[in-house]
């Protein structure tokens, strides 16, 4: 009896599946550890957006008390979360409802569910250069058309991507802030976008990093649903929130988008840790406000460093920054590129993240780390800089 193997069976699957390649994360610690023979202890990883001040002290008690009933199913429902969300989101002008709320794992899991919602073999999805990569995925595992519109000054061109609808439209993907860019829309553009997008063509405020921004003229997405029903907010936990092992995002909408989600949405498809640890942590305002305090110090010190280094970077409202190795710096030649600073960085025990997969060979993404973090990434980055020139 021969032995049953999976060979060949790649060639049955999908052809949208065959031509995918798998979403690439940033090199975890433990495995940047393994290859280069470092304690895990001494790595810095500054490459995927993390909160790096460690997760909220009650987060962790209403984990540890989540603890007791492992053997029981999350509930399915999220109800508690759901109200603590409306309790914190809804204003006397913006209320929010449960039944406009659909919880996933990782605001990912809310994107998959709205093109599964929406788009079928060969219907259109429109998002901007250098947007993040899942778009494109979950549309072509639907079988639609990636319609990438792009950049303008590495940000969002929303007049070209209006011009870009069409009777096979389905779905735009809008983020606000971007990733990796960091740029950012305020609502009077986010606002006269929406007015030229027919209303039967759904719209994706993909707001991650909401929590992040200072700027007064920022849009908050939720401001707009009331007038807008074909518009979806998505968010995550996974940032100024610090539960990105939990993955728990969420998104809002309409009731009536809410309910075509949760139709496609799995049972339990976020676990009892996140609920709980969500609620504590959504509660949790100190914790929230020490984030934001790090991130905006951490965001001053390395933008200012790469101004006295005369590496050119983009101006990002998130928690990552994007920076350029230019050909000349400070008018020396830097005689070294994006990919090489990468290497030295990972073999100094020091994780950021390339962006060349994103259509900008020449510049690097660092995540905002503590001030130690950030400190060790430029002492490293400047050593690489000067030997490369000597």
């Amino acid at each position: 009896m021969t032995n049953p193997t999976a060979h060949g069976l790649s060639d049955k699957a999908r052809a949208e599946i065959q031509g995918l390649r798998p979403y690439l994360p940033g090199k975890p610690i433990d495995e940047l550890a393994r290859e280069i023979g470092l304690n895990p202890a001494d790595i810095v990883k500054l490459a995927s957006n993390e909160n790096p001040i460690g997760p909220s002290k009650k987060a962790i008690a209403a984990m540890e008390a989540e603890a007791r009933d492992l053997t029981r199913y999350p509930d399915g429902n999220g109800f508690e979360l759901k109200q603590a969300l409306c309790e914190k989101l809804s204003t006397a002008s913006d209320p929010v409802t449960p039944e406009q709320i659909t919880l996933g794992n990782g605001s990912s899991d809310i994107l998959d569910f709205i093109v599964t919602c929406f788009v079928s073999k060969n219907d259109q999805v429109i998002f901007s250069q250098h947007a993040f990569a899942i778009y494109g995925l979950v549309t072509t595992v639907q079988g639609g058309e990636s319609i990438i519109v792009p950049a303008k000054n590495y940000g969002h061109d929303l007049d070209a991507m209006a011009a870009a609808i069409n009777d096979k439209t389905r779905l735009i993907f809008v983020t606000n802030p971007n990733n990796p860019t960091g740029t950012w829309l305020t609502r009077t553009e986010i606002k006269h976008f929406m007015g030229k997008v027919p209303s039967d063509v759904v719209v994706v405020l993909d707001e991650a990093y909401f929590e992040y921004v200072h700027e007064d003229d920022f849009c908050d997405g939720l401001t707009l649903l009331a007038e807008f029903p074909n518009l979806i907010v998505t968010r995550t936990f996974s940032k100024a929130y610090g539960l990105a092992a939990l993955r728990v995002g969420y998104g809002i909408s309409s009731p009536e988008i809410a309910n075509l989600m949760n139709r496609v949405r799995p049972p339990f498809n976020v676990n009892s840790f996140a609920l709980a640890a969500a609620v504590a942590t959504l509660k949790d305002e100190e914790y929230v406000a020490e984030s934001k305090a790090i991130n905006d110090q951490g965001m001053s010190y390395l933008t200012q460093t790469f101004d006295e280094l005369d590496l050119p970077y983009i101006p990002s409202v998130g928690n990552f920054v994007s920076f350029e190795i230019p050909e000349q710096a400070n008018g020396q030649p830097t005689n070294i590129t994006a990919a090489q600073v990468n290497d030295q960085l990972l073999a100094a025990g020091v994780i950021i993240r390339l962006v060349a997969n994103y259509e900008m060979p020449n510049h690097l993404r660092v995540s905002i780390g503590t001030p130690k973090e950030n400190e060790i990434f430029i002492s490293k980055l400047k050593k690489i800089l000067a030997d490369a020139r000597s």
